[in-house]
């Protein structure tokens, strides 16, 4: 039995996928006979996942000072892993503060992993230093929960019905393009081939004139009323491993995706990429291809079983080689590390 933390608050109810992927590997741990927790309590731990080092958030449970005071006064032979799954551009930060202070808590690390690859180049062009040992594990969602209904009619320019969905009102997720969206609904030729559904919050003094708007929904309530669509389509811009297109995509609605942060590593294959000047091409596409497309999306394969077992592989790769990794340790030769992290110097931005 393999002692592991992840450093997670969990929340109950809709609270971002970063708590549904703490949600997940903690079941699917637990089903494998592993022992987990959720502090730094147990004095014997063989691995240590920081999942958020921005302490003042809710979800985070520890952040990097904590761990390195638990390697120096109590444990020093648990296996640090970092998961990194958020960037600087996904909130116009443009100094890159955000990812600075993520490199910073990073030195407690013997693994780093990243969402996407998408996130590990935005962190390598941050001052990530590229000889320090990192995966790619992309996020995966519940199958059983996010999973296709009856099989979609068969359709030939008949009405295509689009949905969208975020927790989130941040611009980035692509208020423009779901505007534009709307505004082809004015259009007769439009109006009678598609319809709109956007499902979540929009940004203050937002409107939609011609799409149905449908508040948040979570869970059970979101997943059917998923199902009651054809087609998926996101704008959203910088995601680093976003769970809204595989929720979708698992309910078995193919997606239509922008070339943005980790969309394409996710999406390629299982829809049709756009820009905002070849939207109305692509929807095209999109209604004269969707029975091949629906198709398709049987063998999505974002899951979370597949997530977790390759963060449950790893561990065991990690600790195979705990000797040779707590010998390599290189925040151990950095006093001013130390130093600026015990004193909490560096703290995380505003």
């Amino acid at each position: 039995m393999t002692k592991i933390s992840i450093g997670m608050s969990l929340q109950s109810g809709a609270w971002g996928g970063g708590n549904q992927f703490g949600k997940a590997l903690t079941q699917y741990l637990g089903d494998q006979g592993e022992r987990v927790s959720h502090d730094l309590e147990d004095r014997d731990l063989d691995i240590i996942l920081l999942a958020e080092p921005d302490a003042r958030l809710r979800i985070s449970a520890y952040d990097h000072r904590d761990i390195l005071l638990y390697l120096l006064l109590k444990n020093p032979n648990a296996i640090v892993v970092h998961r990194i799954n958020n960037t600087s551009e996904a909130r116009d930060d443009l100094a890159k503060t955000f990812n600075h202070y993520r490199i910073h808590a990073n030195q407690i690390a013997d693994h780093t992993v990243f969402v996407s690859q998408w996130v590990k180049d935005r962190y390598l062009e941050s001052g990530f230093n590229r000889l320090r040992p990192w995966s790619v594990i992309l996020n995966g969602g519940d199958h059983h929960l996010w999973q296709p209904g009856e099989p979609p009619q068969k359709k030939q320019e008949k009405l295509l019905k689009l949905v969208t969905h975020h927790w989130s009102n941040h611009w980035n997720k692509g208020f423009d393009v779901y505007q534009q969206l709307d505004r082809l609904l004015a259009d007769p030729q439009w109006a009678e081939r598609i319809e709109f559904t956007y499902i979540g919050r929009v940004p203050k003094d937002f409107h939609f004139e011609r799409a149905r708007l449908i508040e948040p929904l979570s869970g059970e309530a979101l997943a059917q009323e998923l199902r009651r669509h054809d087609a998926y389509i996101t704008a959203a811009r910088h995601e680093s491993g976003g769970n809204h297109n595989l929720e979708a995509g698992l309910c078995g609605l193919p997606l239509l995706y922008l070339d943005s942060g980790s969309m394409v590593e996710y999406c390629n294959g299982y829809g049709i990429e756009y820009t905002p000047e070849t939207l109305e091409a692509k929807l095209e596409e999109m209604l004269q291809t969707f029975p091949q497309w629906a198709a398709r999306m049987v063998g999505f394969p974002h899951t979370a079983q597949r997530m977790c077992q390759n963060y449950h592989d790893l561990f065991q790769q990690l600790l195979a080689q705990r000797p040779r990794i707590l010998a390599q340790r290189r925040w151990l030769r950095r006093i001013p590390w130390i130093l600026s992290t015990l004193t909490k110097k560096n703290r995380p931005p505003p």
